[in-house]
């Protein structure tokens, strides 16, 4: 398929090179936004309340937003230089932009509306096959239908494609999975693992929810009032749940994880999955041995205990070590690694009770009815 031959080109997942540098200024009368950064290749994050300035980075990336002053590179193009008088217009930076809606063209086919941004594409700039990513995102039984009959994580696929079907240099992703519910956000969170993973796809990926970023970034920047507050690993972002203002000071954190059925039930009794080296007693459905899923569970419907409990109804024990404490605000997130790394959230008090440090032995226990089991992309 054509992401294969992607890689024969030369480009590499998960290299640490630096693709894209900025650093402008967007100066308006009712906000300013000051950012500079350096992304690598991989899935990086942009993380903030709503009015931090988020969206208006992407769009100063993407073109739709002109910044004061500043550059922006790609790549080690130039794509903005206010001091050079460069502004590439957006058709020629080699950047794909999936908004929040998939703003599909309702009066045409899916196979059209991808075929769209292709034929737009210079001949010697096309990487990547309109049919290859329609089989790559599982939607080639899509193709003769209207966004009218797709669901909503279909559009979502369709979007990805359309925009992967201009071969960009960098995917630029704002707010996502906002208009879909847990369920297919799992699924589309792991179609962009995917993408990623197959096609050697650097992106930025926009949000205000923890869990998205924990679930797929490797790098976080994060955004308050038009500037840069912190930028490092996505586990840093813990440290700002009990700080941050606006909508991320409400936020809860889902443990959001692939996984695989290893039991599974047709009486409609739990089965087990498997997520890392551990088995969880999980609400399978009728999914059979074997089949792919993603996990999602709350970080406060996790108890952690120092011994081993007895005499409870809930159906999950899991032995673990704490590998980190993060956040430092009346309550904190204890990351325990029992064959996966699962996220707890515990109050400061109770670990200052319990003494819960990194690498103390602990017992992680979870209702089977508060683990959700979801469908997972097809590879």
């Amino acid at each position: 398929m054509t992401h294969n031959l992607l890689r024969e080109n030369g480009s590499k997942t998960g290299s640490a090179k630096t693709i894209l540098e900025f650093d402008v200024t967007v100066n308006r009368p009712e906000f300013s936004l000051h950012a500079a950064g350096s992304f690598g290749s991989g899935i990086t994050a942009v993380f903030g309340p709503s009015g931090a300035g988020k969206s208006t980075l992407l769009g100063a990336i993407a073109g739709s937003v002109k910044p004061s002053k500043g550059h922006i590179s790609l790549f080690g193009r130039t794509l903005v230089s206010t001091s050079e008088g460069v502004t590439l217009p957006p058709e020629r930076r080699r950047v794909g932009f999936v908004y929040q809606d998939a703003t599909l063209f309702p009066h045409m086919t899916v196979e059209k509306n991808i075929a769209y941004g292709h034929r737009l594409t210079p001949k010697d700039q096309r990487r990547l096959d309109p049919s290859d990513l329609a089989e790559l995102l599982a939607i080639s039984g899509l193709l003769q239908r209207r966004p009218s009959e797709l669901s909503g994580g279909e559009k979502q696929r369709v979007a990805l494609a359309r925009t992967l079907a201009t071969s960009p240099e960098l995917l630029l992703l704002d707010e996502p999975m906002s208009a879909l519910d847990i369920r297919l956000r799992g699924i589309v969170l792991g179609y962009l693992k995917l993408i990623h993973r197959e096609l050697a796809m650097p992106m930025v990926y926009v949000s205000h929810s923890i869990s998205e970023v924990l679930a797929i970034a490797d790098e976080a920047m994060v955004l308050e009032q038009g500037r840069v507050k912190t930028f490092g690993t996505a586990r840093r972002l813990l440290n700002q749940v009990s700080t941050a203002e606006g909508d991320a000071g409400d936020l809860t954190v889902d443990n959001i994880l692939e996984g695989q059925i290893v039991e599974s039930h047709t009486s409609g009794e739990p089965g087990k999955v498997r997520i890392g080296r551990a088995e969880l007693t999980a609400p399978t459905g009728h999914r059979e041995f074997g089949e792919k899923v993603v996990v999602a569970i709350g970080s406060q419907e996790i108890i952690v205990a120092t011994e081993r409990p007895v005499g409870i109804s809930a159906r999950n024990v899991l032995a673990g070590t704490v590998a980190s404490l993060d956040g430092d605000g009346p309550r904190r997130m204890v990351a325990v690694d029992c064959g996966a790394e699962l996220m707890a959230e515990v109050t400061a008090s109770a670990i200052n009770e319990l003494d819960i440090q990194p690498g103390k032995d602990v017992y992680l226990v979870i209702k089977s009815s508060s683990i959700t089991v979801m469908d997972a992309f097809r590879d």
